[in-house]
């Protein structure tokens, strides 16, 4: 993207003039859901954790800290190194809106810390998380990718982590959800859940603008790349899995709920899913968990009060596609 004319003039964005469509709705879209961890009351969930065992409250305390640790990747790298590619000025201007919230997301986790934990506990939980091998790995592989990979490939990187690496955490505050506990920690991870339903699906509709420029070799190469990541990410992500989830005996159903998502990872970039799961295959309360709200909508849709406690919108699949024919390419 070109920041100068041909005089060597400084440009001025000018959002009255816009080059995609799809910049100005992602951003309105994202300024009108915008939230604050602060507004959430945790202190109310105390109770709850309370009547959690040591094991549960281990699986709650590491997961979140696997959290932190890719959203701090998400805002500190990710975003950056999406910009140095970006197409257009307003697609700048997304990208920093959505470093900004990857940030919020961070700093919530340290909130939900700050209200069940106690100094030690949150001193071991980030000791853990900064030294645990199957989680550093997926942070360093997507890092590299970031730091080194070309445009194309960042952007698959960013989906792959955004709608699929994160959700090995997000179903633990959904299971609680569905169970009638930890409720203030589940509406923030809604809302995160909400902000990375748009990410992912931003994202993933300029990997196919890109990827629609290649030529036909080029997209079976790619092709070949990308899913040769998703294997070695999907492998990573068993043994996690496993080490999280083994002592409480959740394991196979958070596996279950990873291929759905990676195949929702694969949607967002307008690939055929991979896995032969589907919604109807993951757990039903975790499901609910994200689909039970007053509202359906779509990507485009007004969210209004929506971050407000108890109105999160709905998910749904509609929310993590967005495919495009080559008449609609602007």
């Amino acid at each position: 993207m070109e920041r100068l004319d041909k005089q060597g003039n400084y440009l001025a964005i000018n959002w009255n003039d816009i080059e995609d469509s799809i910049d100005k709705a992602t951003w309105e879209k994202l300024t009108e859901q915008f939230w604050l961890d602060t507004r959430i009351p945790l202190s109310n969930d105390l109770a709850d954790w309370r009547t959690l065992s040591d094991a549960d409250k281990d699986v709650v305390g590491k997961v979140f800290g696997g959290l932190t640790l890719l959203d701090t990747l998400q805002s500190q790298d990710g975003m950056s190194s999406l910009m140095a590619d970006a197409r257009t000025q307003e697609e700048n201007a997304v990208l920093n809106n959505i470093q900004f919230m990857e940030s919020v997301h961070a700093k919530s986790y340290s909130s939900i810390f700050s209200t069940l934990n106690t100094p030690k506990e949150i001193e071991e939980i980030f000791a853990w998380t900064n030294s645990n091998e199957t989680l550093q790995y997926k942070a360093q592989k997507i890092n590299d990718i970031y730091r080194h990979g070309k445009p194309l490939e960042k952007k698959v990187a960013s989906v792959f982590l955004e709608t699929f690496l994160f959700y090995s955490g997000f179903y633990t505050p959904l299971y609680w959800l569905g169970h009638n506990k930890l409720a203030n920690v589940a509406e923030i991870i809604k809302l995160i859940l909400r902000d990375e339903s748009v990410h992912g699906t931003y994202i993933g509709y300029k990997f196919q603008l890109g990827f629609n420029e290649l030529n036909a070799e080029e997209q079976e190469n790619f092709k070949e790349w990308m899913y040769d990541l998703l294997y070695d990410l999907y492998a990573n992500e068993e043994q996690y899995t496993h080490l999280l989830y083994d002592q409480v005996g959740w394991t196979e159903e958070v596996l279950t709920f990873l291929r759905y998502n990676a195949n929702k990872a694969l949607m967002n970039l307008g690939m055929d899913p991979l896995f032969p799961d589907t919604a109807e295959d993951v757990n039903p309360v975790v499901m609910n968990g994200i689909s039970t709200t007053t509202s359906n909508h779509d990507f485009f849709s007004q969210v209004g009060n929506g971050y407000l406690l108890g109105n999160v919108e709905a998910m749904n699949d509609d929310d993590y596609l967005f495919r495009f024919d080559d008449d609609d390419q602007k």
